[in-house]
């Protein structure tokens, strides 16, 4: 196992040691001494599974406060997740990182506090899955605009399936900036 950096600092890809034969496969999700080992948060609450069909877009989403760092992966299906800074004086303030996760790989994405997050489904259903370091708080959660045209994610399918919720977020030139967060703190 290992972790590939990203253009975004703090978000990272864990590359897990997957084991195949005739009849299958098996991988570890979750080592708390493994994970620690390579500079990972050990302090999960809450385990969370979501099912989506085709062309589902869930996001963009994140918490302040009870910010959220999250450990995400794709149980079954494929996806296009992104992770988007929303750290006030952070060098990357703003900009984004995506990657196409796959059951088959079993490669896991770490977003830490003070990102948005959200993906898009790739494949006819898509299980998955994320560890969170803070509880859920409806009354902290924020949606930033998936198509917001100043961050510019090139997702890979212009009209997908949208809650309302998500088709409600705020463009990020236009959210308090008492709702998002502070680099370094």
């Amino acid at each position: 196992m290992n972790i590939t950096e990203t253009s975004l600092p703090g978000v990272v890809l864990v590359n897990v040691d997957k084991f195949s034969d005739p009849r299958g496969s098996f991988h570890e999700t979750w080592h708390q001494e493994r994970y620690a080992g390579l500079g990972l948060p050990s302090n999960f609450v809450q385990d969370n599974v979501s099912s989506s069909i085709s062309g589902v877009l869930r996001g963009l989403h994140f918490q302040n406060p009870h910010a959220q760092g999250k450990l995400v992966q794709v149980l079954q299906g494929e996806v296009f997740d992104v992770a988007v800074d929303l750290r006030i004086g952070s060098p990357t303030f703003g900009k984004w990182f995506g990657a196409t996760l796959t059951a088959e790989k079993g490669t896991q994405m770490f977003i830490p506090e003070g990102f948005a997050h959200g993906f898009l489904t790739l494949s006819d259903l898509a299980i998955f899955s994320y560890k969170c370091t803070d509880f859920y708080s409806k009354a902290s959660e924020k949606t930033l605009r998936w198509d917001d045209p100043d961050i510019g994610i090139i997702w890979p399918l212009k009209d997908p399936l949208l809650s309302e919720k998500d088709r409600a977020g705020s463009l990020l030139k236009d959210m308090p900036r008492e709702e998002l967060f502070v680099f370094g703190r």
